[in-house]
């Protein structure tokens, strides 16, 4: 089995606001394109278009409709990948070391030449984060588009993941999670970030912000609007205002 590394000062992870996210699939697409052309093998698809299309995927997007007590239902989409947890089950179960975790930067990765797609991390992983490649036969996952972040012959502005860098309402954030000064630690700080499943004592370095409280409905205070009304109508639009009341 593989072991873990000491804990490095360095977590690269993911920030997700839940309350800008619109589920636009932006982030799911641009990773399929990037990692399709990138790290590793390709991602496969299976009768794309067909009558039963399937294909791997390393991010995926689950919405959902909830609804609290002083609440009326809302829609939120949940964008979900691998969480490149510190305690990282789905590396200390592998038998032939291609999964491991980076000790300069926390990230999670799958050495696809030593993959024998026993799918044990896929077992292991209770976020659901990993997916066995049907054309490869080989187990893929989220790999912070570790071939982009470093990539120097890139402008700065596009060393970051895929996802992050499609994301149109900026609901993806990437950074330094070990560094509490970091604009991703302090958005988390600020928001009330949170774990993802935090019971299975994962420790994922990827975080979530909730989304925000809602009201229903916000009393303003009319007096005074009473004043910009507009004068009644006179000669035909008059009569059309007063035809059409009748049928509020």
């Amino acid at each position: 089995m593989t072991s873990l590394p000491e804990s490095s000062k360095a977590k690269l992870g993911l920030v997700i606001d839940l309350d800008t996210c619109v589920g636009c699939h932006a982030c799911v697409i641009n990773c399929k394109e990037w990692n399709t052309g990138g790290y590793g093998s390709a991602l496969s698809d299976s009768d794309a278009y067909g009558a039963e299309p399937s294909g791997s995927f390393l991010n995926r997007i689950h919405t959902f409709e909830v609804a609290e007590e002083s609440e009326s239902a809302r829609i939120i989409h949940f964008p979900k990948s691998c969480l490149h947890c510190e305690d990282a089950p789905c590396v200390t179960v592998c038998p032939t070391g291609a999964s491991f975790k980076r000790s300069e930067d926390g990230i999670v990765l799958v050495e696809e030449s030593w993959c024998i797609g026993c799918g044990l991390c896929a077992w292991a992983c209770p976020y659901g984060a990993r997916e066995m490649d049907p054309g490869e036969g080989v187990m893929k996952k989220c790999t912070l588009c570790v071939d982009r972040i470093y990539n120097e012959n890139l402008p700065e502005d596009d060393r970051e993941p895929a996802c992050v860098r499609a994301c149109p309402a900026n609901a993806r954030h990437f950074g330094d999670l070990g560094d509490p000064n970091s604009n991703v630690s302090k958005l988390v700080a600020e928001r009330d970030g949170y774990d993802l499943m935090p019971e299975q004592g994962t420790r994922p370095v990827n975080k979530y912000l909730p989304p925000r409280r809602r009201r229903d409905s916000v009393e303003h205070d009319l007096g005074g609007l009473a004043e910009l009304d507009e004068p009644e109508a006179e000669g035909f639009l008059g009569w059309l205002d007063r035809a059409l009341d009748r049928f509020d």
